[in-house]
Order: C-alpha cells, then structure tokens, then sequence
C-alpha cells in the first residue's frame, strides 16, 4: 500500500534537537515542506553517512523552505553520545533527530523492521499541505542520497514536468 497523495499521519515524539531533548510532533510543520528520513542505528558505519550529508545541504533545504527530521528507533541519550562523537561528526547536527524508542513514528509510517525493531532506510516528502508526494526505502545495506532527496523535493515543487536528472531551473518536459 502506496503513502503517496495520502495526508501524513499523525506523530509525537522526543527528539535530539541542538543537543537537547524537545518533543516534536507533525502540526510543528503544518503548512511547510518536510523531509523525514529514517535510518537504522546509532554507532553503525552507513547511517552517519546519510546524517553527514544531510546535515551537509541543510542550507540548500532551507533555501527552498523545507525543514529536514531524521529519525531513528535509538532514544535521545544514544542520538547525544553518537553526535558528540568529532571523529564520526566534525560539524555538529542542527537538524532534528528523532528518538522513536516505542517505535510509533516508525510505525505510522510503515518503515519499522520489526523482526529487529529498527527502521529501514526510508524516505519520505511531505508537502506544505500535508500530503505525502513521496516514499523511498531501503534495505539496510545501502544508503540513499541526500541530494536526490533534494532534487526531488525541487522537482514536486515545481509544478511542472520533470524529466530524469532534472535540475532546479532546467526547463520541463513537454
């Protein structure tokens, strides 16, 4: 079953935001482009990856009004050590992350791999009305890239026909 044009469930939970604890939840982006992206563990060698590369083009999101979440099933206390870590992250993480420990978000979203109560690779866009325009997951051996993410965020803004590989402020097909 298919999230896509669907409105975005409904969601509560804590979250590692600039190294405190604060509870997040969908109406704080109620009327604003989002992008939730789960990935599996805390202290693996793929995830910081994709944290690093989000966290990378977060001015880039912000340039076309779209906040950025992470999300995992590690609580917050795990997302604080794992971020303070220089060595895996030089730059510190000022995108939220997070901590769905009970696995609701996870969940609502239909991303939990509950043989081992940890989220797949998954992405998800939600629009300024609420409205999931897209889903991508993943199995947990690979990673995704934050500027396809990007791109298609650009893309469904648009309003217009995107073809392969298109680009902000490349004509539309058709």
């Amino acid at each position: 079953m298919t999230m896509i044009g669907q409105p975005e469930p409904e969601w509560k939970a804590a979250a590692y935001v600039n190294g405190e604890q604060k509870t997040l939840s969908n109406k704080d982006y109620k009327g604003k482009w989002h992008v939730l992206y789960w990935y599996p563990l805390d202290f693996t060698f793929v995830c910081p990856t994709e944290i690093k590369g989000f966290q990378s083009l977060l001015g880039d999101f912000r340039d076309d009004s779209v906040d950025v979440i992470g999300v995992s099933t590690d609580s917050f206390f795990s997302h604080k050590a794992w971020f303070a870590d220089r060595k895996t992250f030089p730059e510190t993480i000022t995108h939220p992350v997070i901590a769905d420990t009970n696995h609701a978000v996870t969940r609502a979203f239909g991303v939990l791999k509950e043989d081992q109560g940890i989220a797949y690779r998954a992405t998800v866009i939600v629009d300024d009305k609420g409205i999931i325009r897209s889903v991508s997951q993943n199995d947990l051996s690979v990673g995704r890239s934050p500027h396809e993410i990007l791109r298609t965020v650009q893309a469904l803004q648009s309003g217009g026909l995107c073809g392969a590989d298109w680009k902000k402020g490349e004509a539309f097909v058709g």
